[in-house]
């Protein structure tokens, strides 16, 4: 992608990742040893669980054969991605793995193997059970966080994130959609050494560690306001704004020529609803032959959309990574970022700069097609979860 250096393309290995609370490893996803990297990179101590997330150039089978059984007892579970955030911040090419240690994490992780039939009941129940059990071995361990990853083409991450919510009780969830660049075409969830479409994996963790699970947008709204009057919701597809052909009005309302929308224009000029007291970002993918805007999330006919405006990513990204630190600084952060604020940094020349800002504040994790948080379903944030090391230590 333009705007990623060399370098953070094949980062090289910080120091502090081998003394980390969390390991991470990172390795170029074509690299004939890129099994052997990971797993001298997350060390020899027992792990309770291991995420990778993995570029769609990744050859998926062959990794996943060479990998199987190479992190001990761990379970394993990852996705395809729409870019990385490696060790130097945005990546391209690469895997990443996220090694959680026995020692201060607990996890049980929970495949829905078909998103047409979620069976919420019984997701639930099972949630419920796993839960339990967490808390039954490690009663001491007082942390709690759920991790989604979900077929990012799928069409069901609203319907998903909404259902399994009930199950949760009181732990925060968050998770991204699993990319696949900007093609658009296949993503995938893994779990061990299978690989799953119209799927996603729950991963509830357990830990002695403080955690903190957040979301942000550099997004405000603006006085511009349409209402959508023609819509599938199912499809995501938007036929009209306004009353007039939807990617026409959305073009009027910025000033722009219709003909000349692009991905670069839904990135910088997001719209936003309100529900209570906040705004979710409703991101637009692209336009449709017939002049309908297909959308990343759920839409509705009646539905008021605001155009919203950005800040510098840059430094909102460190205003905002800087108020986790606090009274202490996260051991790591595991981040869901979208690929439309890739996509905005790219095209205004902030990769860099954000780069540097999610690696001086230890962030990893994946570039995602949408992200979820809690009950929904949203686009263009950057969520995640600080972990903070234990308080005796």
């Amino acid at each position: 992608m333009d705007g990623v250096t060399d370098q953070s393309r094949h980062p090289v290995q910080r120091k502090e990742e081998a003394a980390g609370l969390v390991r991470r490893g990172f390795a170029p996803c074509e690299a004939p040893d890129a099994i052997d990297r990971l797993v001298t990179a997350l060390g020899h101590d027992p792990l309770a669980l291991v995420i990778l997330f993995l570029s769609p150039q990744t050859p998926l089978p062959e990794f996943l054969r060479s990998a199987k059984g190479r992190f001990g007892a761990a379970q394993v579970v990852g996705c395809t991605t729409a870019g990385e955030l490696g060790a130097e911040g945005y990546t391209e090419g690469e895997i990443v793995a996220i090694g959680f240690p026995q020692a201060h994490f607990a996890a049980s992780t929970l495949l829905i193997d078909d998103l047409n039939d979620i069976r919420a009941s019984d997701r639930i129940s099972q949630m419920i059970q796993n839960r339990n059990a967490l808390a039954a071995s490690h009663p001491a361990w007082q942390s709690e966080f759920a991790f989604l990853m979900v077929d990012g083409l799928s069409l069901r991450e609203d319907a998903l994130a909404n259902e399994i919510a009930l199950g949760l009780g009181p732990v925060p969830l968050f998770g991204g959609s699993a990319g696949d660049g900007e093609d658009f075409e296949q993503t995938y969830v893994i779990q061990d050494d299978q690989i799953h479409d119209n799927a996603a994996i729950l991963v509830q963790v357990r830990s002695n560690c403080p955690v903190r699970v957040f979301k942000t947008d550099h997004l405000q709204p603006t006085d511009a306001r349409m209402v959508v009057t023609a819509a599938d919701p199912a499809k995501r597809l938007v036929h009209n704004i306004n009353a007039e052909p939807a990617a026409r009005e959305y073009a009027r309302i910025l000033g722009k020529d219709p003909e000349q929308l692009s991905t670069f224009t839904f990135a910088a000029h997001p719209v936003v609803v309100r529900i209570g007291d906040q705004t979710h970002v409703r991101a637009i993918q692209r336009v449709a032959e017939n002049g309908d805007l297909v959308f990343f999330s759920a839409i509705d006919e009646g539905m008021v959309l605001t155009l919203a405006e950005p800040e510098d990513m840059v430094a909102h990204l460190d205003r905002e990574l800087s108020a986790l630190s606090g009274s202490k600084t996260p051991d790591m952060i595991l981040g869901c970022d979208c690929l439309l604020r890739r996509v905005e940094a790219t095209q205004k020349q902030m990769t860099t700069g954000l780069s540097e800002v999610m690696a001086r504040h230890n962030v990893v994790g994946f570039s995602t097609y949408g992200e979820q948080v809690n009950s929904m379903h949203v686009n263009q944030t950057f969520t995640g979860v600080a972990i903070y090391p234990p308080e005796s230590t």
